[in-house]
């Protein structure tokens, strides 16, 4: 379409060629241009005070027009903070100062000046009686939800001081202010929502996330102190029944963040997420000493809580090398060393298969701990390490006595056999260098060794096999 010459004019704010062009009869001073945009919402969206002023001086002129885009005077001028504009288009009885539609998404001028922290135009639109200052975009976005995520003090400031604000309101994604503002960091803005007696501190997202779940999730110390100040603040409520304040605290390996809700004497130490894991148990798995120090300092702290799965704090650690907090979880009388998980594995078996040798010396250390006990499908930690090609976790099982290394699973596939079938040529030499294990011995469908390596492909597997089977035949 184009602009007009009393748009590029208004828009520029050349006040006498507006006037010129003004004083013509022949001129359409309403008359849409680029986006549909009027001269007069040119105009103001560009601050020209003076331009706003001859526009609106004529009878033929609509305040309240808007563009393609549903933006009008006062929608432009808000959002630039263009706060000379606004004072005058607010002086007009037809003004419409909180349209239901118009703008991007919906935005009223309010929630814009908001969302852009133009404190001078948001005291003129509450200024009237007739903006809502609760009403949100079609997102559900309201004034104090825009400002507060974008970390305007001023606007959160002022909007707080009205009777009729509602803190809680939430967008459509049940974030409320206090969420958004502690998603963005905003510790400001945080103390000041958390400092009326109306905010509920418990309120969770759609995705189930708590102020506090995400405070400790993210290692927000400030405001984790701020919340826990609060009297009615749940610090055991999970977010979606995933997990728990705590738990994350434990899996960041914070311990500022662990000690403070440690602190309150409502916590649950032991409360576990939806997989059955404690926070002790989360902190050892991630390997994060301090925190399981500070847990196993208290004396509600159960250290063998299995999860879901079967598996304790020690097989956590255990399974992911973790030496320092085995050493410390095997300082405890009340943990069991050799309990075994939903599938039957030790921790020792689950050190074996993952090949954390350190562990594994650690453990075998004890007693208590069988080094050949088989899990639920007759695996042995031998098997496991054999199998995964850990040679120097089958160095250390085969130098003990009580290790038979020619045992078989349920299925009768022997350690080397499951070496072979994975190429694993070193644990295969070493298998093979022994007088105990018959590389020959078939599972429960006949494959040998040799049959594995040769169904999968592994050449050297196969040659050092080979090789075996002819001296041993050559010595029969």
């Amino acid at each position: 379409m184009g602009n007009t010459p009393l748009a590029w004019a208004a828009r520029n704010g050349h006040e006498r060629v507006v006037e010129t062009l003004l004083g013509r009869d022949d001129i359409d001073p309403d008359k849409e241009g680029d986006n549909d945009q009027t001269p007069l919402v040119l105009a103001a969206c560009y601050g020209h005070e003076g331009v706003v002023k001859m526009l609106l001086g004529r009878g033929d002129v609509n305040p309240n027009k808007s563009d393609r885009y549903g933006r009008t005077a006062l929608y432009c001028a808000s959002g630039n903070g263009n706060e000379g504009v606004v004072k005058i288009l607010l002086g007009r009885d037809d003004i419409d100062p909180d349209p239901d539609k118009g703008g991007d998404d919906d935005r009223t001028p309010l929630v814009l000046a908001a969302c852009y922290g133009h404190e001078g135009v948001v005291k003129m639109l509450l200024g009237r009686g007739d903006v809502n200052p609760n009403k949100s975009d079609r997102y559900g976005r309201t004034a104090l939800y825009c400002a507060s995520g974008n970390g305007h003090e001023g606007v959160v400031k002022i909007l707080l001081g009205r009777d009729d604000i509602n803190p809680n309101k939430s967008d459509v994604d049940g974030q409320t202010p206090l969420l958004l503002a502690i998603l963005n960091r905003h510790e400001e803005v945080v103390g000041m929502l958390l400092g009326r007696g109306d905010i509920n501190p418990n309120e969770r997202d759609l995705s189930g996330q708590t102020p506090l779940s995400r405070a400790t999730y993210r290692g927000q110390v400030a405001v984790v102190r701020m919340l826990l100040e609060l009297e009615d603040i749940n610090p055991n409520k999970r977010d979606g029944n995933i997990e728990t304040p705590l738990g994350y605290g434990a899996r960041n390996g914070d311990v500022t963040v662990v000690k403070m809700l440690l602190g309150r004497d409502d916590i649950n130490p032991n409360r576990s997420n939806m997989y059955g894991q404690t926070p002790l148990s989360i902190a050892a798995h991630y390997g994060h000493q301090g925190v399981v120090k500070m847990l196993l300092g208290r004396d509600d702290v159960n250290p063998d809580t299995p999860d879901v799965s079967g598996q304790t704090s020690l097989h956590r650690a255990a399974k992911n090398g973790h030496q320092d907090v085995v050493r410390v979880l095997l300082r405890r009388d009340d943990v069991n060393s050799d309990k075994p998980d939903n599938g039957g594995r030790t921790p020792l078996g689950w050190a074996a298969k993952n090949g954390h040798e350190g562990v594994v010396e650690i453990l075998l250390g004890r007693d208590e701990v069988a080094i050949d006990k088989p899990d639920n499908a007759g695996r042995t930690p031998l098997w496991w390490a054999a199998c995964h090609g850990n040679q120097g976790v089958v160095k250390i099982l085969l130098r003990r006595d009580s290790v038979n290394p020619d045992r078989p699973d349920d299925r009768c596939q022997t350690p080397l056999s499951c070496a072979a079938a994975n190429g694993h040529e070193g644990v295969v030499k070493i298998f093979l260098g022994r007088d105990d294990v018959n590389p020959d011995k078939p599972d429960n469908k006949g494959r040998t060794a040799l049959s594995y390596a040769v169904r999968t492909n592994y050449r050297p597997v196969i040659a050092l096999l080979q090789l075996q089977t002819a001296a041993t035949h050559s010595i029969e």
